[in-house]
């Protein structure tokens, strides 16, 4: 950088946001790749979103994740939004351009392919159908993920079977809808099981969905990371499956956008997992 150079700003938005560990994951990959620049977490009330995201390229700022409550919301703030991105109905990645337009992109379905990639080697999306549970934003992430690499059926409860339904009506043949007291059936067979719920988040109600007939050939994805071994990824590990936690996916999502505003590929390995953990 020059000495009059504009100092690139990035940062996550979302109400609350001081749980986030977006900020200690890019503040490594700023350090070290020796990047001048920041990533600052904002709580921005959804009142005064449109405000804020349209104050921020001013600011600064080359780019922003969002998360909840507003993922959905940035769409229509939008002048570009990616295939993906409209596909799933909402946006984790604004890309303030140089034009003055805002770009706004998914990256949670690249984000979980990735990490399933990279922790579980041997997964094969052919292998069988897919059990996921739940049908939040993050469920459909993984439902557009899981059709495009080729899993043959994926199989999902909720709580509120309504929520479960739209998204078949949305994604397809290939969903199937299941009952949530049928939840422990749907894993029956499944070669890749999810968890998209808060069920076994700290804070949050327990995992008790019955697991009697997972497969030890399964893979298991826990999209929760705190704690970073669930219930859920510790019975499935007891069982001989490979199980896979939520963080990989957290980080995984987040190198491309770091490449988009900051111009490097950030590597994905064990020092920025110390990173995040460690804090």
């Amino acid at each position: 950088m020059t000495e009059h150079s504009r100092i690139p700003l990035a940062g996550v938005i979302g109400s609350p946001i001081a749980h986030s560990a977006s900020p200690r994951l890019h503040g490594h990959w700023l350090k070290r790749y020796g990047i001048a620049g920041y990533y600052i977490p904002m709580d921005v009330a959804q009142d005064a979103l449109k405000d804020v995201i349209r104050a921020l390229p001013k600011a600064g700022f080359v780019g922003v994740n969002v998360t909840i409550p507003h993922k959905e919301k940035v769409l229509a703030l939008a002048d570009v939004v990616t295939d993906r991105a409209a596909l799933i109905g909402a946006a984790n990645t604004l890309i303030f351009r140089k034009d003055g337009r805002i770009h706004a992109d998914n990256t949670d379905g690249y984000g979980f392919i990735a990490n399933l990639r990279q922790n579980a080697p041997s997964w094969d999306p052919a292998a069988g159908p897919a059990a996921v549970l739940g049908a939040g934003g993050a469920a459909r992430a993984v439902l557009a993920s899981l059709i495009e690499v080729g899993v043959p059926e994926i199989r999902i409860a909720n709580r509120t079977r309504t929520r479960a339904e739209a998204l078949r009506q949305e994604f397809g043949a290939k969903v199937v809808v299941y009952d949530w007291v049928q939840a422990g059936t749907m894993i029956d067979g499944a070669a890749t099981v999810v968890n998209t719920t808060s069920l076994g988040m700290t804070g949050k109600s327990d995992f008790r969905v019955p697991l009697d007939g997972l497969s030890p050939k399964a893979v298991v994805s826990d999209l929760v990371y705190a704690p970073l071994r669930t219930r859920l990824l510790e019975e499935a590990a007891s069982i001989g499956c490979a199980a896979v936690d939520g963080l990989g996916m957290l980080i995984h999502q987040a190198a491309p956008a770091f490449e988009r505003w900051f111009g490097t590929r950030p590597e994905v390995d064990e020092e920025v997992r110390a990173a995040v953990l460690n804090g």
